[in-house]
């Protein structure tokens, strides 16, 4: 079982909070260069409307510097989704603390596992997080979560008609 990093000391005048709505368009432009290199999704503006509680952002000087999301998948699974940083913010801890938060927050749902969609491996699995193969859950689960119109729940199942847009994707699991 992978052990819990340390918590890192937060750079001075970083805050990170729960996202609100007005966070929504400075998450989506924090998105869009990313989604441009397909390395994140961009999403409709409703999508991140609908979501917003799942959100948390980095902040500072008032400005939204980081975006990230745990999305609830199943009672004992979540998922680490649409986790940005700013380029002018690389490098300063900001994605460990974005980090660090969800899955707080995730302990504070009483989830078990996070489970992520990565090009950037190497700073998961710094996190605790390993690639996974297969199913992660066992056949009655799998067959409940093929009844979600979630994307990220049929990106975890690894099905087919997803695999288009998660193409050099990892998928990877930390258990908490």
């Amino acid at each position: 079982m992978p052990t819990a990093p340390e918590r890192p000391a937060e750079p001075a005048g970083i805050l990170i909070r729960s996202a609100r709505t007005a966070d929504v368009r400075p998450m989506r432009a924090l998105v869009a260069p990313l989604a441009e290199q397909r390395v994140l999704l961009q999403k409709e503006s409703v999508a991140y409307y609908e979501s917003v509680g799942d959100f948390v952002v980095a902040e500072r000087d008032g400005e939204v510097i980081g975006c990230g999301a745990v999305h609830v998948l199943w009672e004992d699974l979540a998922e680490i989704r649409t986790l940005a940083v700013a380029s002018s913010a690389l490098g300063h801890g900001v994605g460990t603390m974005l980090l660090t938060r969800l899955v707080e927050r995730a302990r504070e749902l009483g989830v078990e596992r996070l489970f992520c969609l990565t090009f950037e491996t190497g700073f998961f699995e710094r996190h605790g997080f390993e690639v996974i193969e297969g199913q992660a859950v066992a056949p009655d689960v799998y067959v409940e979560l093929l009844r979600s119109y979630d994307e990220g729940v049929a990106e975890f199942l690894d099905l087919e008609r997803v695999k288009p847009n998660t193409l050099g994707n990892t998928r990877m699991l930390r258990v908490l």
